[in-house]
């Protein structure tokens, strides 16, 4: 059934859930090669942009909460992705010289999720829908 014949169609709650499903289950696909979710590959390439980013930093950017953060670290820390440093209560994020490694095929990644949005949407809709979406989740927070 399409979400536009649902019963809850005109509702925001229940539209943007049903839409965040599917481009998950797109992402999930997309970052099948690197064998991490797409949660993990965003906070992994966050943190190779800026090493020694602190978890509260990197809660900022994913927009997750902080304690989803030190889970999604202590994933990435465990398959030797990541390293974290502690100095007095100053907790920074690196990335391992295996994560170095990964950069072309996290990349790769990125790119196979945009293409398998814009293969449905378009690269026009995408650019609109992201903007509108990005302006309408700024209102409410």
């Amino acid at each position: 059934m399409k979400t536009s014949d649902c019963k809850f169609s005109k509702c925001l709650y229940f539209t943007s859930n049903a839409l965040a499903r599917k481009v998950e289950k797109l992402a999930i696909e997309s970052w099948k090669p690197v064998d991490l979710s797409p949660s993990h590959g965003y906070l992994l390439l966050l943190v190779l942009d800026n090493p020694g980013i602190q978890p509260g930093s990197i809660a900022d950017q994913l927009q997750l909460t902080p304690s989803t953060i030190s889970r999604l670290i202590e994933k990435l820390e465990e398959r030797k992705l990541v390293v974290r440093t502690t100095e007095g209560k100053i907790t920074n994020v690196y990335p391992s010289p295996k994560a170095k490694q990964l950069i072309p095929e996290l990349q790769a990644c990125v790119a196979r999720s945009q293409a398998a949005y814009s293969e449905s949407l378009g690269n026009h809709d995408i650019k609109d829908l992201v903007k509108n979406m990005n302006q309408i989740s700024d209102k409410l927070t």
